[in-house]
Order: structure tokens, then sequence, then C-alpha cells
């Protein structure tokens, strides 16, 4: 017999895929596996993926967040130093290496892919445009590939159409992983009719986790009431998926970190709510969520599959002697 209860009704429409893409779960894979390898302190240079929540489970574990290498103390020059998932520029591994310090390089395969494209552009006597955020920490690992003044950032329709390059027949672009699918491909177009000879890169620079993540967001945003993306403010690709839910159509949409900044007297009466996480967002808070919209309402989840992801990217091979458990990354993904 169903138990009646006094709780509204509520129907969570629940992303799948959602949360950690590979890359992001390789680089946590790292600081965890060197933390159980070398013991602490592990150094990780720039917050290893933007999440709060990942990085305080990490330092509980031993790591130390730095911004720069000359933050580690001589006594400590023999601990593992580990680049955050965004990519570096060139100038750090350089640097680490002047200073005799042992790196491990967490760089999506994703983001030295996007890397490697540039390069390719440059090689072949192009002018490098980087479709991206100013100031994002991929942004400036891209752009710290090439040598200065080889790369153009262009950031919107109006930067494309401000462009005045030396030789409008010799460029090429390429774009951050974690863009809004639909702005990127305006700013592409803008771009292409003013620069007819536009080289694109050998392959799509926004990750697949990027875009799977807007697809699903898309389909499931028409007629909620409220949409919720589990994510951090500085995370990109968070950000872009509460600007995808409002688009397609969530009557509200809002990025939260924690269950505890859900804004509960603004909510209002609703019956369907929307629910994902950006690529650096941990299961373990959606579940968190979750349960909180189960001690208010009368939940029914309805799952949302929009595209199987089997993407997984090995750790280096320096680490991979190490065993890595459930229990290992139970602070993101809880308990098995």
């Amino acid at each position: 017999m169903h138990q009646t209860t006094n709780k509204p009704p509520l129907t969570i429409r629940l992303c799948q895929p959602r949360g950690f893409c590979a890359g992001v779960d390789r680089a946590i894979q790292i600081v965890v596996l060197a933390l159980k390898k070398y013991g602490a302190p592990v150094y990780v240079r720039h917050e290893i993926v933007h999440n709060r929540y990942v990085v305080e489970g990490l330092q509980s574990l031993g790591a130390v967040f730095i911004e720069e290498l000359s933050e580690i103390p001589a006594e400590h020059r023999q601990s593992p130093v580990v680049f955050s998932a965004h990519g570096v520029p060139k100038s750090v591994p350089a640097d680490a290496q002047a200073r005799n310090l042992f790196y491990l390089d967490a760089t999506c395969p994703l983001v030295s892919k996007v890397h490697k494209q540039a390069m390719r552009h440059q090689r072949l006597g192009r002018h490098v445009l980087l479709i991206g955020h100013a100031g994002h920490p991929e942004v400036i690992g891209t752009m710290g590939q090439l040598p200065d003044g080889a790369v153009t950032l262009v950031e919107t329709e109006a930067d494309a159409a401000r462009l005045v390059p030396a030789d409008p027949k010799a460029l090429g672009f390429v774009t951050q992983t974690t863009l809004s699918v639909e702005d990127t491909a305006g700013i592409i177009r803008a771009l292409r009719e003013r620069f007819p000879d536009l080289y694109a890169p050998a392959a799509e620079s926004i990750c697949y986790a990027t875009t799977n993540r807007q697809e699903a967001v898309k389909d499931t945003a028409p007629g909620a009431d409220l949409y919720l993306i589990v994510g951090a403010p500085n995370s990109s690709n968070s950000r872009r998926l509460v600007e995808v839910a409002e688009r397609a159509g969530a009557t509200m949409s809002l990025l939260v970190q924690r269950a505890a900044e859900i804004p509960w007297n603004d909510i209002g009466n609703i019956s369907t709510l929307g629910l994902s996480a950006g690529a650096s967002a941990p299961e373990i808070i959606v579940d968190e969520i979750i349960d909180a919209f189960r001690q208010r309402f009368d939940v029914t989840i309805d799952l949302a599959i929009t595209a199987t992801e089997t993407e997984d990217f090995p750790v280096m091979r320096v680490l991979r002697d190490v065993e890595l458990t459930p229990a290992d990354m139970a602070f993101v993904n809880g308990a098995a």
C-alpha cells in the first residue's frame, strides 16, 4: 500500500550524464594516489578542479594548495607537486625543473589536445585565435604554450568583429574545452564571415563532457519550474549549464555548491525540478541535494539519460602501482 504523505509531489528530472568527467576524475585520482604513494604533503598548483568541496576533501587527506611553485618550502622540495586539470603554461614545468621539483601533470588529455592543436596552427604559420574566457586557468595554460603575441583571445562576437589580424589568410582557431556550444558556434560563424580562410582545429575543441552535459540540460529544461546545477561559481562548464537551462525553457535556473545554498523561500510552489552537475561537481553533493528535496517533497526521480560516457583516462605510469579503492574516492563519489 502506498503511504500517503502531506508533502507536495515533486518530479526530479535527473540528468545522466552529469558530474565528473574523465579528466576531472583522473586529476582527483592523481592527487589521492600521490598521497597514498608518497605521503603528505602533496602540493597542488591551483585548485585541482574548480570545486571547493573537492579541494577541502583533498586538503583533509594532506594535499596543500598553492598558486605558485615558489610557495613550496625548501624542506618539502622532495614532495610531489601536481598541476591542475586545467593545464599550465610551458613556463610552469620549466620552473619546476629549474627548482628540482618532482611534478605530476594532471592536465586533462582533452585540454592537452587543444594545446597540440594550437601549436600545430602555429607550426603551419597561422596566427592562433583562442575562443575562451579571459583569466580562466585553461585559457592561461593554452596561451602559455606559444610565444607572447602568437595567440589572440576572442571572447565574444563583438571581439570577432573588431579583430584586425596581420594576415587574414593565415588564421587558425581553437577553443576552451568548457564553452557554451551555442555561443561558440555563433563566434565561429562571425569569424568565418570575416575570414573565410580561417582554419579549424583538426578535431572539435569543446570536450565531449561539456557537449553531453549541455545537451542533457537542454532536453530536460522545458517545463522545469526550477533547474539546479551543482557546481562552483568559478567553474566555466557549470555556469554555462545554468545559461543553457534558462535558454531552453526552465522558469528559473540556479547554480548551487551545496544543499545549504538552496533558497527554499524563493523557489515557491514547484512540481518539476531539473537537476544536473558540472564536470567538476562530486556525486555526493547531488545525493545531498536530492535528500534535501525528499525532506520537503514527495519525490519521484525521472532519470533522463541522453548519452552514455565510456571515456576513462588512466593516470600516469608512476602511480599505476598504487591501488585505488572505492573507499579512497568515497569522499567525492559517496559510499559504493
